[in-house]
């Protein structure tokens, strides 16, 4: 109790035991044990939202809970003069759940990234904040989570749909550029490994895996047109799958053009592959919503909030489905993300800029050993940060609103019926970023030979 009192005091880091409960809990040494472990937290954060909104989506949930006594209105009631149930569950399942738990993720790492903003170093008493205080954090993110869910329906979800176009659009780009970084770094490493120790198995395992994400590609691109296209029909899918194949190919030559070898020695198919692969999924998952059922097999039904049954197109009562092959997908590609996002280290120049990392800078992890043997924190970031608190809050922050959009398959709330619907515009949005997130890699390839006198390395 006694460090609590005194977390506010620099000098009171002299005396913190390293994984102490009080340093912990209460933040004090403000970068002891380094920016990871608090990167770590942080995102256990966003996954236990995620988690929580995934519960609260599962078909049968309100029923499950109309069954608990004196619960749900309109649900079982306790048989108790005066005593009446007052939760409703309408708003705390189904997709408006989804839409004010994110909400409440949204609200809460944008306030740390508005509170972080030109946190230079653990000099600054912001960055206690940063790295420790953990359980008033917690209470602060279930506070807002709480008030969320008072807020009335209204236009609330129209608008917070759009918002989430708008944060999940940027996101699949913050996602390319971790996938890009991830297969830069990678290939960097096995190269290195089979020139130091004279192994041609590293570059085995690279080329098997280039083929593999080239194969899987090629594999996706053939079942688009057997599945999403028809003869006569489907002429914008006919458009996104061929020209996103064209574009593939394009910066799978230009990645081994030698100039562009002579600039970027590391450059190659294996991100090429990974790229084009990343590309064909952004390409289904963008026509997943298309409102036309002969382009979209894999339409789902008219989801309702209220109800866990509707006609299917047939006219016979068909379950509803929150989930599609394309929506777990996206699940497992934000989870890598995040926890790349989380413990990267990259060396590559152009990504740290983007990211706002900086290589070696603070890494963490770190302690010393004092006169009575045990081990102490240090701070490792007196200089200056290993990365911007800011901006990796803000990374969250998009995070929350492309979670909420993968939950609901961006399918846009009515606020007459109560039910969303899939439209046109979520298929442009993510087209764009595809598009957007080819040229961006593009450039990462080209710009070392247009610019030479330019460090991109």
């Amino acid at each position: 109790m006694g460090a609590c009192l005194a977390l506010f005091s620099v000098a009171s880091c002299a005396s913190c035991l390293c994984g102490s409960a009080p340093c912990l809990l209460c933040g004090c040494c403000p970068s002891s044990n380094n920016s990871t472990i608090t990167r770590l937290v942080f995102s256990f954060f966003l996954l236990l939202g995620t988690l929580v909104s995934v519960i609260m989506i599962l078909p049968g949930m309100e029923t499950q809970l109309r069954k608990i006594p004196g619960f749900c209105q309109g649900g079982t009631a306790i048989p108790v003069p005066g005593f009446e149930n007052q939760v409703n569950c309408d708003v705390i399942v189904g997709y408006k759940s989804v839409y004010r738990m994110c909400f409440a993720m949204t609200c809460f790492f944008f306030l740390f990234s508005a509170i972080m903003i030109r946190v230079r170093s653990s000099k600054d008493p912001r960055a206690a904040i940063q790295n420790g205080f953990w359980f008033f954090k917690f209470l602060i993110l279930i506070g807002i989570t709480v008030g969320a869910f008072f807020i009335p329906d209204g236009t609330f979800p129209t608008v917070w749909f759009y918002f989430g176009v708008v944060g999940s659009f940027i996101f699949i780009l913050i996602q390319l550029v971790l996938l890009i970084d991830f297969a830069h770094s990678w290939n960097k490493v096995w190269v290195a490994n089979a020139e130091d120790g004279g192994s041609k198995g590293w570059f085995a395992g690279l080329l098997a895996f280039t083929v593999l994400y080239y194969a899987l590609a090629f594999t996706a691109v053939v079942l688009f047109y057997v599945y999403y296209t028809q003869p006569d029909d489907c002429t914008e899918h006919k458009v996104f799958i061929s020209l996103n194949l064209i574009f593939c190919v394009i910066i799978s030559i230009v990645s081994i053009l030698p100039k562009i070898q002579e600039a970027q020695p590391h450059s190659g198919l294996l991100q090429a592959s990974l790229i084009s692969l990343y590309t064909m999924y952004v390409t289904w998952s963008a026509m997943t919503n298309n409102p036309n059922r002969n382009c979209n097999p894999s339409l789902l039904s008219f989801v309702s909030n209220i109800s866990t049954t509707e006609p299917s197109g047939d006219g016979t009562p068909g379950q509803v489905q929150w989930w599609d092959a394309q929506g777990i997908v996206g699940l497992i590609i934000f989870l890598f993300c995040t926890l790349y996002a989380s413990i990267r280290s990259s060396s590559n120049t152009q990504v740290n800029k983007l990211m706002q990392t900086e290589e070696g800078g603070g890494s963490g992890g770190e302690g010393v050993v004092g006169e009575d043997g045990i081990l102490r924190a240090v701070d490792n970031e007196e200089e200056k940060v290993s990365y911007s608190y800011s901006v990796f809050h803000f990374h969250l922050c998009l995070a929350s609103l492309y979670i909420m959009m993968t939950l609901t398959n961006w399918y846009q709330p009515d606020a007459t019926t109560q039910a969303m619907q899939s439209d046109m515009p979520a298929v442009w949005v993510k087209m764009s970023s595809s598009w957007l997130g080819l040229g961006l890699y593009l450039w990462t390839l080209i710009a070392p030979v247009l610019f030479p006198d330019r460090n991109f390395n």
